[in-house]
């Protein structure tokens, strides 16, 4: 195996010239565990974990390694090696953390997926959990970080064949011109066509929700039982989550792909350039506006609030737009305020610690 059926490009020998580090051994991050990370080369896999100087510079949960990036290794040997410095990142899927503290050691409330993704397939199952809005907010996250999104729609054997169609016009009338597949894991339907669209060399990452069968597709995709399913349940048709952490894996194609535990929740980072790729005919529209800074919720001369009103533009599809803009701006601005509190106690400490020293020095006169 080369670097180069590791996803490895063009991209990333130039950020490694720019750096000056040509000789410098490089492995892509393919798994995340508690205790560290697996990296892959040419030569192998190894166990690896980062500098001391690097966990001490780091201030947030984006100057850490995630599975996808690629990084320059040191001191390999019996398996193990120590990670130097992250390469640029061509492409990046990230979300708001949720739950309580929502932070890495409180020091960033946004959560990396994957890195270095060509494709997001954004697989969701057509069983009581389908949801439209959801879609948008993985297509959101995604083109945010420069990543292409297709729709799978998984389980299409729950559903007679009218209302598979149905949905799939439903999603391209949403969605416009979106790749999207059907796929069956329990009949094995769809799986071929998924398989022979991931190119050698290309990194397709899979978000979705609990249940929807993201890591059942990926065995179909391996012809393997390697990552760990959880039995259907009788009543639900659901398949039970156990996808615990990030991980890649490589087809006998080539195609890599990246699985990822499920997401009860999507929070937008502030992904405004994500928010306005996906409602580009409302960015379209928005140029006719009497108001250049115009919101789209109460000004005359809106061009989109009159779309609205004609029945040119999805209710349901403008609502979820202002949605995730408001989410969106909400994080920004409590990530500003964040800033401003550490700025204002770094200010304070330095303060703190000029009078200590004024102090002592007054103690030795």
């Amino acid at each position: 195996m080369t670097l180069e059926d590791l996803g490895y490009d063009d991209f990333f020998e130039s950020k490694r010239a720019e750096r000056g580090s040509e000789g410098v051994r490089v492995a892509r991050v393919i798994a995340q565990t508690r205790g560290g990370y697996r990296v892959k080369d040419a030569d192998g896999e190894y166990v690896a974990k980062v500098t001391g100087k690097r966990m001490h510079i780091a201030s947030s949960r984006e100057d850490y390694p995630a599975v996808g990036d690629w990084v320059e290794l040191s001191d390999v040997a019996g398996g193990q090696a120590v990670i130097q410095q992250i390469l640029p990142r061509k492409t990046v899927i990230r979300r708001k953390s949720v739950g309580k503290g929502g932070g890495y050691e409180g020091k960033s409330d946004v959560q990396i997926i994957a890195t270095n993704v060509d494709v997001a397939f954004v697989v969701e199952a057509v069983d009581r959990d389908y949801n439209l809005n959801r879609i948008e907010r993985y297509c959101a996250i995604a083109r945010d970080g420069g990543v292409r999104s297709a729709v799978i729609l998984n389980k299409t054997d729950l559903i007679p064949e009218e209302e598979r169609a149905s949905k799939i016009a439903e999603i391209r009338g949403r969605f416009g011109d979106i790749d999207v597949m059907t796929t069956s894991v329990a009949t094995g339907e769809g799986v071929s066509t998924v398989r022979d669209a991931l190119e050698k060399g290309k990194t397709y990452g899979f978000l979705g929700s609990s249940g929807v069968g993201k890591s059942s597709l990926i065995n179909r995709l391996l012809e393997t039982d390697g990552i760990r399913t959880g039995a259907i349940g009788s009543h639900s048709e659901r398949g039970k989550h156990v996808t615990t952490a990030r991980e890649m894996y490589f087809l006998a194609n080539g195609g890599i792909v990246i699985d990822n535990p499920g997401m009860r929740e999507v929070g937008l980072p502030d992904a405004e350039a994500g928010i306005e790729e996906s409602f580009d005919e409302i960015a379209s529209l928005a140029g006719n506006c009497r108001f250049a800074d115009c919101t789209h919720e109460h000004e005359p001369g809106c061009a989109v609030l009159a779309a609205l009103g004609s029945g040119e533009m999805n209710r349901e599809r403008y609502e979820n737009y202002h949605r995730l803009r408001k989410e969106a701006e909400f994080f920004g601005s409590s990530a500003l305020e964040r800033r401003d509190k550490d700025r204002c106690f770094g200010k304070f400490m330095k303060t703190a610690k000029k009078d200590l020293k004024k102090r002592k020095g007054s103690y030795v006169d």
